[in-house]
């Protein structure tokens, strides 16, 4: 089974400047997720779909593969995933080059490892699954205990008939969500449904702190304590 690999990285970026290649431990924040990537003994390919010379620049000496420069188009807040995909993916159809399953790795995780890269894929490829995206368990932040503030600084549940109060938080259902590290399709489907999100995605369980997604500052100070705790390299 031939797996492509793409990191999509675009130049711009309101809440963070440079954010895809700001210091990360001495490396571009990019850098992470490029050489967990290249280490997989399954990914037979690894592109950075950017539209930034200099992130191309960069991505290129950390050993991925940058074949195109993406469009304009597809670099704006509101173009999403499966529009960068399609265009990479169409990309190496046009050379002849196709893949069977596309994994997509958002350079805004570092703290996902190669463990958690090869193993959602084997589970894939083991079990047939047709997608598969990472999930982190919901612990303070569960519906439950979420209000809205109203007129005055009243408090309103967000859940009708909410009782937080009266919960204890280790009875309540475990929830996850979505946290943007992993994400996995057969082409076949990802073009069908065109997205990752369908009644036959399963999910792969990642702790809470490797769920960091870098949006600002903090956060890469947060992921650089990691770093340093976990004794992580690249």
């Amino acid at each position: 089974m031939k797996i492509l690999a793409v990191i999509p990285a675009r130049g711009g970026s309101k809440g963070l400047k440079n954010k895809n290649i700001k210091n990360l431990c001495g490396h571009p924040l990019i850098a992470w997720t490029i050489k967990k990537a290249k280490q997989s003994k399954f990914i037979q390919k690894v592109v950075v779909s950017t539209d930034s010379k200099k992130i191309s620049e960069i991505s290129k000496k950390y050993g991925a593969s940058v074949p195109f420069f993406r469009p304009k188009k597809y670099a704006t807040d509101k173009a999403n995933d499966f529009v960068v995909l399609k265009h990479a993916l169409d990309f190496f159809k046009n050379k002849g080059e196709n893949f069977d399953y596309i994994i997509m790795l958002q350079p805004t995780s570092p703290l996902r490892d190669l463990n958690d890269i090869d193993n959602s894929i084997k589970r894939v490829l083991k079990e047939n699954i047709e997608a598969l995206v990472s999930v982190s368990k919901l612990d303070v932040h569960h519906p439950r205990f979420i209000y809205s503030i109203k007129n005055n600084d009243s408090l309103v549940p967000f859940l009708k008939k909410n009782k937080s109060s009266d919960v204890r938080r280790q009875d309540l259902e475990p929830l996850y969500f979505l946290e943007g590290s992993i994400y996995i399709s057969k082409i076949k489907s990802l073009i069908k449904h065109k997205t990752f999100y369908h009644n036959k995605t399963v999910a792969y369980k990642l702790p809470k702190w490797k769920s960091l997604e870098i949006d600002d500052i903090e956060d890469l100070n947060i992921a650089e304590l990691y770093i340093k705790k976990k004794k992580l390299t690249l």
